[in-house]
């Protein structure tokens, strides 16, 4: 069986492979988290959050891919099992059924909120272990960072 080797030290790699398997947990349960809230809203700003949600889910998907594989890249196994995700995230999940517009904009804001600040902690631990990891937590960020504040501006 082949395996794949990255540039990096056995210990830059462990710590890179740390950040971006958290990073990729966060991405992916965004894009569901942000799915169903999309299937579900309800309300008089439901047009307008509805396309917002299609926006973060975008983002998640093509942030998660990129984050993924560069972890292949340095030699690591991302994992984006369901079981993986359910056991791992960090993010609030929204109840059943209908979801109203405000309650659902607090919830992504809170929720961008949190990402944003992992994103920042782990773009601090790649700075010297892997700075083309930590390129790729940057732009990550910002796009996070960008839907935090619009979801913020329709509270």
């Amino acid at each position: 069986m082949a395996t794949i080797k990255g540039p990096l030290s056995d210990d830059a790699r462990n710590t890179v492979a740390e950040c971006l398997q958290g990073a990729l947990v966060d991405l992916i349960d965004l894009s569901l988290v942000a799915k169903q809230a999309h299937w579900n809203l309800v309300g008089s700003h439901f047009r307008s959050v509805h396309l917002q949600l299609d926006q973060v889910v975008q983002l998640a998907r093509t942030h998660m891919d990129t984050l993924a594989e560069r972890a292949v890249a340095i030699g690591a196994n991302p994992d984006g099992r369901a079981a993986t995700i359910a056991k791992s995230t960090k993010l609030a999940q929204l109840e059943s059924g209908w979801l109203e517009d405000g309650k659902v904009v607090a919830t992504i804001t809170d929720v961008l909120g949190g990402i944003s600040k992992r994103l920042y902690e782990r773009i601090q631990q790649t700075e010297e272990a892997d700075p083309v990891t930590q390129d790729l937590l940057i732009a990550v960020a910002q796009d996070v960072d960008k839907q935090h504040w619009m979801f913020q501006a329709m509270s």
